[in-house]
């Protein structure tokens, strides 16, 4: 009951009624939306529900540009959903939701939710350990992260549903939280790092509310699940303005909360230099459309530790292949720790930083067999980014651009001469003599033992 009353006394959680923007005083229109949104929302409407395109799709039509893919938020329950629908699936235990199958597009459905009341529903920390509590389309809108996630567009009449000011928002250039700040950072510690994401991809400012308590509350990201983290830590690498992102990060001493080891990466001397190109190369590729790996960019941000171990242990005197995959190993453990990297990645990972010095070698047969590599193309944009930041000499890196494009002559005209190998050397006067005793003294003690018994 206590929870009830703070609840509606509390600004931005009471029920509010929206204000409605109609298609002349905004710019979205309903031939942006993909089919599969536009069929799934219809179909809704057609059987008697409310529904919507909601959240990232609303905000980013706003800002003029095109959303990756399209939410859709309804007062129909998972189990009303799934029935209307060929393909479609309910998922999720934290939060049920329904995805729908239209073609190649998935179609996120949600239900109109409540917020959650009574002191079973978090943990002590106050993160929030369910959220299945359904609610109205206002209820919805007052439980969402952030202003300019709690929109709603209706493909219909074109109009847009606003309940917390994200339009004027998103007008001024703001990021700003609904609620509490606190209350909600506590709820969902991940919202600390999307609001970061989110102001670095967007070119918003944070508003001072909103920004203040991240940094005193970066410790609860030590209870987020390393999973979850895994995820937030892609789309933040993969948002284009990974750069930025990653210095806001640390301005608001989140970067250790996220990568234990990028403190102490950036601090070696050709770390920070080697991370700012590798991240600078994946900013203009999400730019430009194309594909990255998630495996590669977290093998660009772990290498210079994987570096460091294997230094320090060819310096003990260790082989340098057996302590390149103990480093190897020993780093992706600790990562581990806090971001469940995917095994699916681990492997790939290690395949691009096991195949570095291989590169050194270029007589024989040896690049011929390193070219045929499957990962051949990402461990040499490895090397060139290597190249770039000073790490390798460039002469290397040109030899290996250059063999790739020759011919089968050029190619042979290009290897180094084989080193011959190294002749074991003979024993000499009386060291001849006494390798020829020990010699003759091993035979004769092979010839006179006799077998045992038990």
């Amino acid at each position: 009951m206590i929870r009830r009353l703070l609840a509606r006394l509390i600004p931005g959680r009471a029920a509010r009624k929206p204000r409605v923007y109609g298609p002349e005083q905004h710019s979205v229109r309903r031939e942006r939306l993909s089919h599969a949104a536009r069929t799934v929302i219809r179909r809704l409407q057609d059987e008697g529900f409310h529904a919507y395109i909601v959240g990232g799709a609303v905000r980013d039509l706003l800002l003029g540009i095109d959303p990756k893919d399209f939410d859709l938020a309804t007062n129909a329950t998972p189990e009303q959903v799934k029935p209307l629908f060929r393909r479609a699936f309910i998922i999720g235990r934290r939060f049920r939701l329904v995805h729908v199958h239209v073609g190649a597009e998935v179609i996120e459905v949600s239900t109109f939710r409540a917020a959650q009341v009574g002191g079973d529903t978090t943990d002590e920390h106050g993160r929030l350990l369910s959220d299945n509590v359904y609610g109205t389309h206002a209820q919805d809108a007052l439980r969402r992260d952030f202003t300019i996630n709690a929109l709603y567009f209706d493909p219909s009449d074109e109009s847009i549903w606003d309940f917390t000011g994200g339009v004027a928002d998103i007008r001024a250039r703001r990021l700003r939280l609904i609620g509490p700040s606190v209350t909600r950072y506590r709820e969902d510690p991940v919202r600390m790092l999307r609001a970061v994401r989110l102001a670095a991809k967007l070119g918003l400012a944070i508003e001072r509310k909103t920004a203040e308590p991240i940094t005193r509350l970066a410790s609860l990201m030590q209870n987020v699940p390393p999973a979850r983290l895994f995820d937030e830590m892609q789309k933040l690498l993969l948002s284009g303005h990974s750069v930025e992102t990653l210095r806001s990060l640390r301005a608001h001493g989140l970067s250790h909360g996220l990568l234990p080891l990028l403190d102490m990466i950036l601090e070696q001397p050709l770390g920070q230099k080697f991370i700012d190109v590798a991240l600078a190369h994946t900013d203009a590729r999400v730019r430009e459309g194309k594909g990255v790996s998630p495996a590669f960019l977290f093998a660009t941000l772990l290498w210079h530790e994987v570096l460091a171990s294997w230094t320090q242990a060819k310096a003990r005197g260790e082989k340098p292949l057996p302590a390149l995959f103990e480093a190897m190993d020993s780093v992706l453990s600790r990562q581990a720790e806090r971001i469940a990297i995917p095994r699916r990645f681990e492997a790939t990972i290690k395949e691009i930083w096991s195949l570095q010095p291989r590169f050194e070698q270029r007589a024989g047969a040896r690049p011929f067999r390193l070219l045929e590599h499957p990962r051949f193309r990402a461990a040499y944009d490895f090397l060139a980014l290597r190249g770039e930041s000073g790490e390798v000499a460039g002469p290397l890196v040109e030899w290996w651009t250059r063999f790739q494009t020759e011919t089968a002559e050029g190619r042979a005209a290009m290897l180094k001469p084989e080193e011959a190998p190294k002749k074991k050397r003979r024993p000499r006067g009386r060291g001849r003599k006494r390798a020829a005793a020990l010699a003759d003294a091993a035979k004769d003690s092979a010839s006179t033992d006799e077998p045992t018994s038990d």
